[in-house]
């Protein structure tokens, strides 16, 4: 199985920019637990926490598709340097804003800052290889190993960020989280040789149409996905500190990124007969079944058995970012396909925003277990989403591999 990755790890660079873009990455599951768990252990309210974090990730979404474009157009070193220096000093400010207790909105507009610089790495790495690679089942590959990546971030970062802020404090989280993005980014931004040529600042005046009738609907399905992640966050780490062990929360939200890392990984080495939409649809539906047993775990009370939910879940979570993913860039013209992964990445983080929020408010003012059904609606609106995707979807630019 592992020889697909090692077919595409073999090309020049490749290496080096998969690991820093790894690095750089970091962040991304590090802030918004590390904004919650600062703002709540300072104010006592889940739903403020939830509120400064979905500033934070509102912002990161409202900036994506301009900062796509201006990768597109510029060029991945001279954007990505000038956005992790912003991300670097926002977030600096939003935790003294907190610290010092200076008005809360400060700490909101501080919040939004960081968010809306954050380096889109994500998209940049993967563009990068659509650049690098020729062949669409070893793009596939490369965006399945992007996505596997993505969950090793997911698993280590949230129990970092939790283990700092209970033997230390929550800022020490955010300060690691902070110094590893700026590092990660440094390195993957100078990393010249690789990157996909820019377009200049003329030809992004009369750059390629946008293929909206498959984008479109997959920014929803990603805004449905994106929602499930953000109410899951804010619910596990309300339900670890219900059950007074608040250092779990890092660990179940691990558990649920090791079960979409080891799903991610088998996602990457087939040849898949389906296409992306079949396996979008299906993915889905699967995340959302699968986010039922934990409002039933959370009342019983039971970590183990929320460990063991989590891990399941978290099979349905990778195949179906590949799919979304796979589905964008076989349609997106190459002068725009930063632009237009990130807009998936819009719709994602976007998502996050009123999960995290509307989850927050369900904890405080009814229970766990009720937050948890948040995910489960949020879930079954992005399955019906994914099902009218299969109606509007443009067929692929290149012919997708048969096994």
């Amino acid at each position: 199985m592992m020889d697909s990755y090692r077919r595409v790890l073999r090309h020049p660079g490749a290496l080096r920019f998969s690991v820093a873009a790894l690095v750089a990455r970091l962040p991304i599951s590090m802030v918004g637990v590390g904004i919650v768990l600062l703002v709540q252990a300072e104010t006592g309210s889940y739903g403020v926490a939830g509120t400064v974090s979905a500033a934070y990730v509102l912002a990161q979404a409202a900036a994506a598709m301009l900062q796509g474009r201006l990768l597109d157009s510029l060029g991945q070193a001279v954007v990505l340097s000038a956005a992790v220096s912003g991300f670097g000093v926002a977030l600096s400010l939003m935790m003294l804003s907190v610290e010092q207790e200076w008005p809360r909105t400060l700490t909101y507009v501080f919040a939004a800052l960081a968010g809306a610089s954050l380096p889109q790495v994500g998209a940049s790495v993967r563009a990068r290889w659509s650049h690098q690679l020729h062949r669409p089942h070893e793009v596939q590959t490369a965006f399945a190993l992007e996505s596997v990546l993505d969950e090793v971030v997911f698993a280590v970062g949230p129990v970092l960020i939790t283990t700092l802020a209970s033997l230390w404090h929550p800022v020490a989280g955010l300060s690691v989280a902070l110094a590893v993005g700026v590092v990660g980014t440094a390195a993957y931004a100078g990393q010249r040789s690789t990157q996909p040529p820019p377009r200049g600042r003329r030809r992004a005046l009369t750059h390629s149409p946008m293929p909206w009738s498959v984008i479109g609907p997959l920014a929803v399905v990603s805004l449905a996905q994106g929602t499930v992640f953000g109410a899951a966050e804010v619910v596990i780490i309300a339900f670890a500190d219900e059950q007074r062990v608040p250092a779990a929360a890092g660990l179940l939200l691990a558990c649920w990124a090791v079960g979409s890392l080891v799903a991610g990984l088998v996602t990457g080495a087939v040849a898949w007969r389906r296409p992306p939409v079949f396996r979008v649809r299906l993915g889905m539906l699967a995340l959302t079944l699968t986010m039922v047993p934990t409002a039933v775990v959370a009342a019983v009370g039971s970590v183990p058995a929320m460990a063991l939910v989590m891990l399941v879940g978290g099979l349905a979570i990778a195949p179906t970012l590949i799919a979304t993913l796979s589905m964008a860039e076989q349609a997106a013209p190459k002068d725009r396909l930063t632009e237009s992964l990130s807009i998936l990445h819009t719709g994602l983080t976007a998502g996050v925003a009123p999960g995290s929020a509307i989850a927050g408010f369900v904890v405080d003012h009814y229970s766990v277990s009720a937050a948890f059904l948040v995910a489960v609606v949020a879930g079954a609106a992005g399955t019906v989403a994914a099902l009218l995707t299969g109606r509007t979807a443009a067929p692929p630019r290149q012919p997708h591999p048969h096994a």
